[in-house]
């Protein structure tokens, strides 16, 4: 009986966690096949959270215009990226990942989490795709002062330390870093609600500076 009972236990919890599906694989799954079976490879693809899916919502010509693919996946951690980085990046065998994540490891979206932590997943996702030729390019975690789903955890230093541990990462291992927060931040270190209205996420007029700073590096 205490055996069936724990068979039972396992069965569950091991259907729960799948049914999930943590990393979100599924999430562009339909897409993923349609640029695999193009002709011409993406020049860069977008990883990142809500902030990327934001980007392709609010200006989709940008990324048709330059073949840029986006996969943000809004409220995910590095670790989730990580995960789902050789599905909706190294698979579909871009020219250049653009990595933009951080954000939400800081918010705690999955629990506490180090900056060496995060850090560390970020570089991984580097190194794999240095490994599968393609080039990297490390964008600096945007101006973040407070996060309105999860407020008083004080961000905005813990933003400029990783974005600190980024660029001296970048500069040795000779990887193109794109610094947002040094032109977006505000005197609080956070993004001014003309870029983003809940100071996080930004709106259109928020992402075409983002486009522009992001170009003169990838030109």
């Amino acid at each position: 009986m205490k055996n069936s009972i724990l068979t039972l236990a396992l069965t569950l919890m091991s259907t729960i966690f799948f049914a999930q599906d943590y990393a979100n694989y599924a999430k562009y799954e339909k897409e993923n096949t349609i640029v695999k079976s193009q002709n011409t490879a993406p020049n860069a693809v977008f990883m990142g959270d809500s902030i990327t899916e934001g980007w392709f919502n609010n200006d989709p010509k940008f990324f048709t215009d330059n073949n840029f693919v986006g996969r943000g996946i809004s409220g995910q951690t590095t670790s989730q990226m990580l995960l789902r980085f050789r599905e909706d990046v190294i698979n579909l065998k871009p020219k250049k990942v653009v990595i933009l994540a951080g954000t939400n490891d800081i918010a705690q979206n999955n629990g506490p989490i180090s900056l060496d932590k995060i850090f560390g997943n970020i570089i991984s996702m580097a190194e794999l795709a240095k490994a599968n030729k393609i080039k990297v390019v490390i964008c600096s975690v945007l101006p973040a002062y407070d996060y309105p789903w999860r407020k008083g955890l004080e961000p905005a230093n813990k933003v400029i330390a990783l974005n600190e541990l980024l660029k001296d990462y970048a500069i040795k291992n000779h990887i193109s870093y794109v610094d947002y927060h040094t032109p977006l931040k505000d005197k609080d270190n956070g993004l001014p609600i003309e870029l983003a209205p809940d100071g996080i996420h930004p709106n259109k007029i928020g992402y075409e500076k983002m486009e522009k700073i992001l170009m003169s590096v990838l030109k």
